[in-house]
């Protein structure tokens, strides 16, 4: 069903180009469709002078072959590795050498001997060295930095490869040059290398709670279809024992023109991006994609229940099998999903059981793909209660959507939720550019897209009630994820790589050519934020205002220049408050009324600052202003409840202690902080069950009575500044003094947290001087060239050459407020039998700083391309001032970083590594099983020491 005002229609541009648009479409978007197949988006957004592209392939997992799992994954990073022109010194040869590679896959495939196998492997490591001296690695990452891209990436999902990037848009054609390449053919070099690096993005999974529960769900809702039984990443199994020639074939088959598309969305024209893609893709041919016969799905027709186990906190997930993305019963489902969960605003799920804290949190949500869908619960019960416990009170919301059991307001209050969320997305060039590949890769037309929400309005509480009864039965599947042991983890040895040659300085003619080419540079812009920003008293206020130039919604924000440095019960107070409510509204009325006018409220405590955030239309933000002062001068306390809210509080920090990645963050402020910091001087248990909640609620009370500062962004400024004096009270109280936290030196020590996991984790820090904003434009160039991103130092060696890590970087990270010192932070996930070549790796190259000159060049090409083409815009501007305050700065200080970069020598950033990061002493942490613990390593890089859970949590 398509809404009849979106019709599509058939246009000609001025250069005889065919495209579509649909009526009443307000992002005007333009379709256009090659000779060849490939479809191309087109849609402008003038934000900035650049352009988000992607390039979503219709393929992923579910087409992988089923001795080959995970081939689309793997095939998208070698989608990175170059071509014949792109990325080689000498193809002639290396070609040579590639083809002898390829042939020994296929005889280590069907290899059966385990030793034979080793022989082989040995064979192709090295044949591997021999054929790296003609690879120049990450050459396409260089290229694209060098065009001032940034966000270069991919993904891969079921039915999806995208391929990201946002660039100049003054460098759309000699991007789509590299594209053109890279889309006419494949060539896997270094392929072992990055088969090792995938590996460990496989590890990386296995340590991930998450994932482990949605392969057990996915496989028993899906027992025959690939959506089920065949992950993204694949099988270990397969992911050691590749076929080159499997993964050509894949390319050939699904990387046609008539099976991806183009999506351009940002500040182009229209007819001219259309004539350079035509130019380019032109000469890629069309052709049939394979044959496939559907996979149907038998109906469930009985409960399967399964049980996973690993160190954290149990929960249970229930999941019923859904029609595809767009049908009327996934329209049905995502409905549902909303009536029990919206946001955490005032679905059933919300006000029933997270409201009433009955136990420690639920969620429902709905998931739409190519092929079948799925709707879900999430449910964590509190520590005395059993996982069949969550469940039976999940479905009693169940039972009330049987009933229809929900209020009649809730249907209309949800899609207008849907409206104004999707509102929001499209806005931007990103949002706009997401749900078009999206599209796309459904299988829909942007007409449906734009109907939908005109479908979901014509869901009535009849057919919801209908479906429920009809949808809901004894016919889901329901993981129950208990605390334990996960027998499940594979743990695979170093397969021994001999570390490849960078061949850091070479460069490619292909490269020469872009870099030679010329293309008009685009001036910087720099904002003056005392014109952008309108100001205004009210009372003793500061009021400032932006003008929304997009759409209706507006934001009000009430920000007080205190925070939990000032007062450590801050946090605790607006929390508390989230449960009670006031003797005209309950807690779940409250939650009802916001939601009903479509306001959301957000409340932020940092250390020195609290924000209050309220959102939505601008013609109902007068309403969601009284109904949050209302609620904040009359909260009302309620000892229960606070009793309850404490229980939650002390639950939630035990399930924080079992989570991998809470812990690792735990870890990590410790070695950079040492015991006593704003993390872990938290309200202990003792003071939290004795303390009466009117010392809360008073807080939020008075929290009006002090000093603060509004920001209004929206349309019409007067008519704020018109009503929103009633609702202010002149400042009677005076902010309290911040405590203060120590920032230790950090002198070399090691601090180790066990955890049952595959990999190990291992993060460096060191603190370095105070910070200094002459610095800023030195630390841009360092980062981009050193430390971070695919081009970068340490990514080369420790991932391309050496297969340590799938994620390894060094962060140079400037204080956000004078008088703080700055710290430099570096990361690496490996396998254990690693950690050691890893440790000398990353000591090695933090050694001396290595010179690479066209390395330097293209990663200070790069900082000013991205800082030239980059827009400050929307509420950015303000929030941009309220930092920019605490280093002492006023004005646009990108100009300052920009005028620094463009005279920015090597030695300059050689001199600052020199004196700000080489005599830097680190501590480091590491995060992993203590039996896998390589003491040897260890002992290299300081005083060891194992700490508790207490140790780091502080309580």
């Amino acid at each position: 069903m398509t809404d009849k005002r979106y019709k599509e229609t058939i246009h000609t541009d001025k250069n005889n180009y065919e495209y579509t648009t649909i009526t009443q479409d307000e992002n005007k978007v333009r379709i256009y469709t090659l000779k060849n197949g490939l479809k191309v988006f087109l849609a402008q957004n003038f934000d900035a002078p650049r352009i988000q592209t992607y390039i979503p392939v219709r393929t992923g997992s579910n087409n992988d072959p089923a001795d080959n799992t995970g081939l689309a994954h793997y095939l998208e990073h070698m989608m990175f590795k170059g071509t014949s022109k792109l990325g080689t010194q000498n193809w002639e040869k290396e070609k040579v050498l590639l083809d002898q590679i390829s042939d020994l896959y296929e005889q280590h495939k069907t290899e059966q001997d385990p030793e034979k196998k080793k022989e082989i492997y040995t064979k192709i490591d090295e044949v591997s060295q021999e054929a790296s001296q003609y690879a120049i690695a990450n050459e396409y990452d260089k290229v694209i930095s060098s065009l001032g891209a940034s966000g270069t990436n991919a993904h891969t999902w079921f039915d999806e490869t995208v391929y990201k990037n946002n660039i100049p848009n003054n460098e759309l054609e000699k991007w789509l040059k590299v594209e053109k390449e890279r889309f006419s053919e494949l060539t896997l070099r270094l392929f072992h290398t990055e088969l090792e690096s995938v590996y460990e993005e496989f590890n990386r999974a296995q340590d991930n709670d998450s994932r482990l529960v949605n392969y057990e769900l996915m496989d028993a809702l899906f027992p025959t279809h690939p959506n089920g039984q065949q992950t993204t990443l694949g099988k270990p199994e397969h992911l050691k024992n590749p076929s080159m020639k499997a993964i050509h074939k894949y390319f050939d088959e699904y990387y046609v023109p008539n099976n991806y598309a183009m999506v351009f969305v940002g500040d182009l024209d229209f007819e001219e991006t259309i004539q350079l893609v035509d130019q380019y893709f032109e000469a890629i041919p069309y052709k049939e994609l394979p044959k496939k016969s559907p996979i149907i799905e038998k109906p469930l027709t009985e409960i399967v229940e399964r049980t996973v186990k690993s160190p954290t906190t149990p929960r249970t997930q229930l999941a019923w099998r859904t029609g595809s993305y767009g049908s009327r019963e996934a329209i049905l489902a995502d409905i549902v999903a909303n009536i029990l969960s919206n946001r955490g605003e005032a679905g059933l799920l919300d006000l029933n059981i997270n409201q009433t804290q009955r136990m420690l949190w639920a969620q429902a949500f709905s998931v739409g793909l190519k092929e079948y869908g799925y709707f879900s619960i999430v449910a964590v019960p509190k520590e005395m209660q059993t996982l069949n416990e969550a469940k039976e009170m999940v479905l009693e919301q169940i039972e009330l959507l049987k009933k229809g059991d929900f209020p009649d307001w809730m249907l209309p209050a949800i899609i207008n939720d849907f409206k104004l969320q999707r509102m929001k997305a499209l806005e931007t060039a990103d949002g706009l550019a997401t749900n078009l590949y999206d599209t796309y890769i459904k299988g829909r037309t942007w007409e449906q897209e734009l109907s939908e929400m005109d479908e979901y309005s014509t869901v009535t509480k009849e057919e919801v009630v209908d479906f429920s009864n009809e949808f809901f039965k004894d016919n889901y599947v329901i993981i129950n994820k208990e605390k334990g042991v996960n027998d499940k983890l594979l743990r695979v040895d170093n397969p021994g790589i001999t570390p490849i040659k960078i061949n850091r300085e070479a460069q490619s003619e292909f490269l020469q050519e872009i870099l030679a080419e010329k293309t008009a540079d685009i001036q910087p812009e720099f904002i003056d934020y005392q014109k952008e920003i309108k100001t205004a008293t009210v009372k003793d206020k500061k009021l400032s205002f932006v003008k929304n130039k997009y759409n209706e919604i507006a934001q009000a924000h009430f920000i007080f220049p205190f925070g939990s440095d000032h007062d450590r019960d801050l946090g605790i107070s607006t929390q508390v408050l989230q449960y009670l409510g006031t003797e005209k509204f309950s807690p779940e009325d409250l939650k009802k009324e916001f939601f009903k006018i479509g306001v959301s409220n957000d409340f932020k405590t940092s250390a020195d600052q609290l924000l209050i955030s309220l959102s939505g239309l601008e013609e109902n933000l007068e309403q969601g202003i009284e109904l949050l002062q209302h609620w904040m001068h009359n909260v009302k306390p309620d000892q229960e409840i606070y009793n309850q809210f404490v229980e939650t509080i002390l639950e939630n920090r035990e399930a924080v202690k079992k989570d991998k990645n809470r812990i690792m963050t735990a870890l990590t402020n410790y070695t950079k902080l040492g015991e006593f910091s704003r993390f872990t001087d938290i309200i202990s248990k003792e003071e939290l069950e004795s303390t009466n909640v009117e010392v809360f609620t008073d807080k939020m009370k008075k929290l009006f009575d002090y000093p603060y500062q509004l920001f209004f962004y929206g349309k019409n400024f007067e008519n704020f500044t018109n009503y929103i004096e009633k609702y202010i009270e002149t400042a009677s109280l005076q902010i309290p003094e911040p405590k203060k936290y120590p920032e230790p030196e950090t002198k070399g020590n090691v601090y180790f947290m066990n955890y049952d996991m595959v990999q190990m984790e291992m993060s460096k820090i060191g603190r370095g001087n105070e910070v200094n904003t002459a610095n800023f434009g030195k630390i841009n160039v360092f980062n981009e060239y050193f430390g971070r991103g695919l081009s970068s130092i340490v990514f080369q060696e420790i991932r391309e050459s050496k297969s340590l890590a799938y994620s390894a970087y060094v962060s140079y990270a400037a204080n956000a407020e004078s008088g703080h010192p700055d710290y430099i932070t570096t990361y690496i996930g490996t396998q254990p039998d690693k950690l050691q070549i890893a440790v000398d790796t990353m000591s090695e190259l933090m050694s001396e700083l290595p010179e690479v000159p066209t390395q330097f060049e293209n990663a200070r090409n790069a900082a000013l391309k991205q800082i030239a083409s980059t827009r400050i815009t929307r509420t950015t501007i303000f929030f941009n001032t309220l930092r920019l305050k605490k280093i002492g700065i006023s004005h646009d200080f990108r100009k300052d970083i920009y005028q620094q970069i463009q005279s920015l020598k090597f030695d300059d950033v050689k001199q600052f590594y020199q004196t700000e990061i080489k005599p830097v002493h680190f501590n480091t942490a590491i995060i992993g099983k203590r039996e896998n613990l390589n003491m040897e390593a260890v002992n290299q890089m300081g005083e060891f020491k194992e700490l508790t859970l207490k140790d780091i949590f502080g309580h």
